[in-house]
């Protein structure tokens, strides 16, 4: 039998990659053999396929990190999943496919009431997000949380967690498409930084109090500004460097500030602390059921469509998450 993929043959970028059919596996002791319903972009499988991650699999690769879809076949010593179980995975590579074989510690149940695209956008991002505002931010109700990139994957989520959380929420994106999305998403205040000076924005909506917290999944050149318009004890949270830049702060601002810059790490968080992450993913779940958080979808796509999915999210187009499906899961 036989099941199609994207390869990754050599790690230098889009272009490489190419839709082959291949032998499909059969699950080793431990893993389940998923078949992919549905599967979502994510930024750092940009950096995979560009050989920048921080984990380099040996090609030829199947990228892809986050997946939702059924339970095909389980190896030997599985007990936890059975066939036809719908499954969501979060790893590193493997879900740009119509087929996965995934270790069985790196499958969640999925809710029953969440549709596969759905499902597939969120356990990346929501875990994140979670994981940043109320883990390692600690926000509180009545603060406010400034989300960059908030028209994003883990951006919207934030938005909506941070709303969740009793939190007023500042958006800042680059265009006014993606400021009618955060609106839409309950932000109560919106910063377009492609037109207004970030620094100045935040400044005013803040009553040149600033903010408590800082959701930074951008760097780049908006780290600097941003850090400077920080409230007194405010929390800083690198999340990742979607504009590219790693930027550098003088360690002088937050000794002013007397704020703190936190690192927001979510996979080494789920291995280290799974305990935790299960409470996380169940309150999640609870606020799913209750319809107060729900993806973002930009756009749904054929699995034979990645390549346009993966430069839309390169070219930060995408307002969420961009999906894509197989029929009937390959």
């Amino acid at each position: 039998m036989s099941m199609w993929a994207w390869r990754c043959h050599d790690p230098r970028g889009i272009a490489d990659l190419q839709w082959e059919e291949v032998d499909l596996p059969e699950p080793a002791a431990g893993q389940v053999r998923v078949k992919v319903r549905a599967a979502s972009v994510n930024f750092p499988d940009l950096l995979v396929i560009e050989g920048k991650y921080q984990f380099k699999p040996t090609p030829p690769f199947v990228p892809g990190a986050e997946l939702a879809g059924q339970v095909d076949a389980v190896g030997d010593g599985v007990t936890a999943f059975v066939p036809g179980q719908r499954v969501l995975s979060v790893g590193v590579t493997g879900a740009f496919a119509t087929h996965a074989c995934v270790a069985a510690t790196k499958l969640v149940p999925a809710p029953p009431e969440m549709p596969f695209e759905e499902a597939a956008a969120f356990l990346m991002t929501y875990g994140t997000s979670h994981h940043a505002l109320v883990d390692r931010a600690q926000l509180r109700r009545g603060e406010t949380l400034v989300v960059l990139g908030a028209a994003g994957g883990v951006g919207s989520a934030a938005v909506q967690i941070g709303k969740a959380m009793g939190a007023r929420v500042i958006a800042a994106v680059s265009s006014e498409e993606k400021a009618s999305l955060c609106r839409r998403l309950g932000a109560e205040g919106i910063i377009n930084y492609g037109t207004d000076d970030l620094r100045e924005a935040i400044k005013a909506l803040t009553d040149g109090r600033g903010p408590d917290v800082i959701y930074d999944p951008v760097g780049g050149t908006l780290a600097e500004p941003a850090f400077r318009s920080i409230a007194w004890r405010g929390r800083y949270l690198v999340v990742g460097f979607a504009q590219g830049g790693i930027p550098s702060l003088a360690l002088n601002l937050p000794l002013l500030k007397g704020a703190s810059i936190v690192g927001v790490f979510w996979g080494d968080y789920v291995r280290r602390e799974p305990g935790a992450f299960e409470l996380a993913l169940a309150e999640l779940a609870r606020w799913y059921r209750a319809g107060v958080v729900r993806p973002a979808i930009d756009r749904v796509l054929p699995m034979t469509e990645l390549k346009d999915a993966l430069e839309r999210v390169a070219s930060r187009r995408a307002l969420g998450k961009v999906v894509l499906v197989n029929p009937d899961g390959g």
